[in-house]
């Protein structure tokens, strides 16, 4: 059985221009993600419809979470469980416990889980992101088991890194295959 492979926005969702758009249009075995509320993220809501959507994906499925989709699927692992879900990669993750780094409208995925994960997983992060310092990504990605990969100054790895296809990205992805 083919593996899936959820793509999962943070904030705002992902425009037409966010590497996770490409990816759900050239990647036959992409499904998006979707949620009630983009831009007024409630915890609770986007674990439900993040489990329903698990639930309705038969076989094995890939996560590639962005921003604070990373934080949801750190809670959901807390919560849930589901064989199916092979890896998670986990781009630029927004450090929802920082009012430094990320808006008051995140304060309701604080605190952030750091228990190891039940599945492999690789947390990719620049070294540029207004989000999350670099030591701070590091930190999670130790914490939760995960690989690490640095890609340089990308800023948020979103929209404005006009990444497009991401093939860095897609290459590093298949390391969860």
């Amino acid at each position: 059985m083919e593996t899936r492979i959820l793509i999962m926005p943070g904030l705002g969702g992902s425009g037409e221009n966010h590497w996770q758009s490409f990816w759900v249009k050239s990647l036959s075995n992409a499904t998006w993600l979707e949620q009630e509320n983009w831009e007024e993220p409630d915890l609770d809501k986007w674990l439900a419809q993040l489990n329903a959507t698990l639930l309705k994906l038969n076989g094995p499925v890939i996560l590639v979470a962005h921003s604070l989709a990373v934080s949801l699927v750190a809670h959901w692992a807390v919560r849930y469980s589901n064989p199916n879900i092979k890896g998670a990669l986990f781009v630029a993750p927004a450090d929802v416990d920082s009012p430094a780094h990320t808006p008051d409208v995140l304060r309701g995925f604080a605190p952030l889980p750091i228990t190891k994960l039940p599945f492999p997983s690789i947390v990719i992060a620049s070294e540029n992101d207004p989000y999350v310092d670099l030591q701070r990504a590091i930190y999670f990605a130790e914490q939760w088991g995960s690989d690490f990969v640095s890609i340089g100054p990308k800023g948020h790895i979103n929209s404005d890194s006009e990444l497009k296809f991401w093939e860095e990205g897609q290459l590093i992805l298949k390391r969860l295959f």
